[in-house]
């Protein structure tokens, strides 16, 4: 600097002889890029000035897609993804069976268009269909749209019986129509369930609409048990796609409806999480209420999630191991028709009411015969489970799943 020449204003010292912050901003920035280029490192990170690799094709995983043609639906033999949206309709008065079998069609085109990666038969926005990242579209039906296609329903299919645990709030159960849209990239859920609510708005009216997520995809090994919102392992030991137990106990039950073979039943249930009570739980009292270790999800008297509970294992004092009164031990049963397929979602919505969490569990089921599987092991953890100190049940609704269909066909067409 010329001798006489005072610094501009946004260089100088501030008082007492400290550097203004944009000084130390420019000054430091500008210090970093020297000593960058004095040891021959670029700012993307590599030596010898040469750009970063982008990441090769074959890594990503939005191109992923799941066959929608098949004897069964997609989106219950399939690896959960890491996004649903469940979305219930109810069917407006004119829509006859003719106008079921128009809305079926239509439903089933796009959601076979969209699950391959492509926009809709309308889609204005075709673009955001390109990554399907697995996408699945699972439809059901409830008793009302069953009788006006003119059909016999399964005597299953009506709302659970009442259970004492529950609290269940009107805005979270009932509906004739189920949507179940699944996938791996949240943004191409919201799009496909966009999609598919233009193609039924001439039908029908949404009721509700409940989305969940798991631990986003590539975040773990691809098969881990998903964990709960109280931090538990969720789902451990469930019934494994292509095994004689699972076709037995997951598709159509022999003496169901004709139109139901190769389809299922489904429940959905909306269960509350008290966080904030169970912030007050210490650890062994939260793993005696599941009856499993929270490190890993093992039983109490085990020491891999797989083991195998003992329930007969007494403590030196000779109470048991795993309390009578815990979730897994209300929820196994001796009867092993007595089991059905689980895949949970958690949710997270605004706290409301002074809570500082309004968060839980959407935990779906799938199964030949609710009455027979599902209702007995909720009315064990009706009876005593307690864990129900810190869960409440608030919402709750039973469907059919069709089978599948084949290309040119739709899915339904068993029933309409």
């Amino acid at each position: 600097m010329p001798a006489g020449q005072q610094p501009a204003a946004d260089q100088q010292p501030a008082a007492g002889g400290r550097l203004s912050r944009r000084h130390l901003l420019l000054g430091g920035a500008a210090a970093g890029i020297g000593a960058a280029g004095a040891i021959g490192i670029d700012l993307a990170g590599r030596a010898g000035g040469q750009a970063a690799e982008p990441p090769a094709e074959a890594a990503l995983t939005g191109a992923a897609t799941v066959p929608f043609y098949g004897a069964h639906q997609a989106g219950i033999e399939t690896a959960p993804q890491a996004h649903v949206t469940y979305l219930a309709l109810d069917l407006a008065d004119q829509t006859d069976k003719a106008a079921l079998r128009r809305m079926l069609r239509i439903l089933t085109d796009d959601a076979a268009r969209l699950s391959q990666g492509e926009g809709a038969l309308a889609d204005a926005e075709p673009e955001l269909a390109v990554r399907p990242a697995r996408l699945t579209v699972t439809i059901g039906f409830g008793r009302r749209l069953v009788e006006r296609a003119g059909g016999a329903a399964p005597g299953w299919l009506r709302p659970l019986p009442a259970f004492g645990v529950d609290r269940l709030e009107p805005a979270w159960g009932g509906g004739d129509l189920l949507l179940q849209v699944g996938s791996d990239d949240p943004l191409t859920v919201a799009h496909a369930t966009r999609m598919l609510l233009k193609d039924s708005r001439s039908f029908g009216a949404l009721r509700w609409v409940q989305t969940g997520f798991r631990r986003a995809s590539g975040s773990e090994k691809p098969g881990t048990t998903m964990r709960n919102l109280f931090g538990q392992v969720d789902g451990t030991v469930n019934l494994v796609p292509g095994t004689p137990d699972f076709e037995k106990l997951v598709w159509g039950a022999a003496d169901g409806p004709g139109w139901l073979a190769g389809g299922t039943g489904f429940v959905l249930r909306r269960i509350r999480m008290d966080l904030d009570k169970w912030d007050g739980l210490d650890r062994p009292g939260r793993e005696a209420s599941v009856g499993r270790t929270l490190t890993n999800g093992a039983p109490l008297t085990g020491s891999r999630e797989t083991d195998e509970p003992d329930f007969a294992a007494k403590t030196a004092i000779g109470f048991p191991v795993i309390p009578e009164f815990s979730h897994l031990r209300r929820a196994r049963s001796a009867d092993p028709n007595e089991r059905i397929l689980r895949r949970g979602y958690n949710y997270n919505d605004a706290p409301t009411g002074g809570s500082i969490s309004n968060a839980g569990l959407l935990f779906a089921s799938f199964q030949a015969d609710v009455d027979r599987q599902f209702v007995p092991i909720q009315r064990r953890l009706d009876e005593l489970d307690l864990l129900g100190e810190w869960t409440t049940p608030i919402g709750s609704a039973v469907f059919a799943i069709p089978p599948g269909c084949a290309e040119g066909g739709y899915i339904g067409e068993t029933l309409v």
